[in-house]
């Protein structure tokens, strides 16, 4: 738990520094970054570990945790633990909404509801770990 905070913390930190039109690009490149070397991906069960561990830590947390912030800080943790999932972040029509979520190299979306599958994803980072 202590590490899944850390993680909700330095997404919340990466948030707080810099402009507020620039909030999104740095998150994205935090995720990115946290992305960008092999690891080894991640199990189902690893994956739904550590978004719930965030989710968790998230209830504690005095700032906003949502999709964004849990998915990225995930990644964080996940990256932390040498494991590697894909994060994605998508949009669904009428209404339009947008999402954010992780998912294995299968491409199965971790701890989400089936609603998930309504969103297409329209940025995916870490989805290297197709290749072998």
């Amino acid at each position: 738990m202590l590490r899944a905070t850390g993680a909700l913390s330095a997404v919340a930190a990466v948030k707080a520094v810099g402009h507020r039109r620039t909030t999104m690009l740095r998150v994205i490149r935090t995720v990115h970054r946290a992305t960008s070397t092999r690891r080894r991906p991640a199990t189902p069960e690893q994956a739904a570990a550590a978004v719930l561990a965030v989710r968790a830590a998230g209830w504690n947390s005095p700032g906003r945790s949502a999709c964004l912030e849990e998915s990225a800080a995930a990644v964080l943790l996940m990256a932390s633990r040498c494991l590697g999932v894909t994060w994605c972040h998508g949009i669904a029509a009428d209404p339009v909404r947008l999402h954010a979520w992780v998912q294995t190299e299968d491409g199965t979306p971790i701890a989400e509801p089936l609603s998930t599958s309504a969103f297409t994803p329209v940025l995916t980072l870490g989805a290297h770990h197709h290749q072998s």
